[in-house]
């Protein structure tokens, strides 16, 4: 992927996008990264499915990557949701004709997951790999507190996140790439905490809501995000939301031994939507 374009929030801040090359696609996917990362870290997701006639375009999401915004801070998730919408929007306008997927992970299938419960039929199908609806560990009592006291005081308190950067996968490279990554951060405020976290919560509830055909997939090995949170979303979801948990897998699925075997199963999930 190369940098394609940039596009403006409605607060008023440039975000950066990233576009496969492919001359005359047949279809777009849409890829949205997690937190602390951007969207070069898929690279090798967009390559896959350029191999396949299917061209990708990357965001990076405020406060991350080369996108503008205070790093890792959420003034609200209404804004979130509207730089989605507004992206989504323009790409469905230059790309006309064709299907367009969306593809979501960790913090990035969050989003996805209530873009798609407040958007219905505005994307033809979507995939959601270890969403963050609930996390996979309980995190300190007294930063859970100090951020929701944060939050209503200085939203912009930032904080380390503290990841296990060993679970993310099993790959040694990929860990040694992302520890040297200068376009990875660690810092989460106390609105993108308390925000993201509730979105979790509240996407759970309104899984039936959603129309778009979905695939979850979650490594069933997962110590970040919550599989069982994945798993309860899918409970409440109707017949057109699949799930698929991966038994070895950490957190990053589309970075572990198995990633070809991961990406197949996307292509498949995609491929139904390009014969109709």
């Amino acid at each position: 992927m190369k940098q394609f374009k940039k596009v403006r929030t409605e607060d008023d801040l440039e975000i950066q996008l990233y576009k496969s090359n492919v001359i005359t696609p047949k279809a777009i996917l849409f890829l949205v990264h997690g937190m602390g990362e951007h969207a070069m870290r898929y690279a090798h997701v967009a390559e896959y499915f350029k191999n396949v006639n299917i061209l990708s375009v990357a965001i990076d999401l405020r406060g991350h990557g080369r996108s503008q915004g205070k790093r890792g801070h959420m003034p609200t998730y209404d804004l979130m949701m509207s730089d989605l919408k507004n992206t989504i929007g323009a790409l469905k306008e230059e790309f006309s004709g064709i299907p367009f997927f969306i593809y979501g992970h960790s913090m990035g299938g969050n989003l996805v997951l209530n873009y798609l419960i407040r958007n219905k039929e505005t994307v033809t199908a979507a995939i959601a790999t270890g969403p963050y609806l609930r996390l996979g560990f309980e995190p300190p009592k007294w930063k859970v507190f100090l951020a929701r006291i944060s939050a209503n005081i200085y939203s912009e308190l930032s904080q380390p996140t503290e990841l296990e950067q060993e679970a993310l996968s099993r790959t040694p490279q990929v860990l040694e790439e992302y520890k040297n990554d200068p376009l990875v951060h660690d810092k989460i405020t106390a609105s993108f905490f308390v925000n993201i976290h509730q979105a979790g919560i509240d996407a759970i509830e309104r899984a039936a809501e959603i129309t778009t055909p979905l695939l979850l997939m979650h490594g069933a090995k997962d110590r970040l995000t919550s599989p069982a949170g994945t798993k309860d979303f899918h409970s409440n979801a109707m017949s057109h939301v699949k799930l698929h948990m991966w038994d070895e897998l950490y957190h990053e699925i589309h970075n572990e031994p198995e990633k070809t075997q991961v990406f197949k199963m996307a292509l498949k999930w995609f491929q139904q939507f390009l014969d109709k």
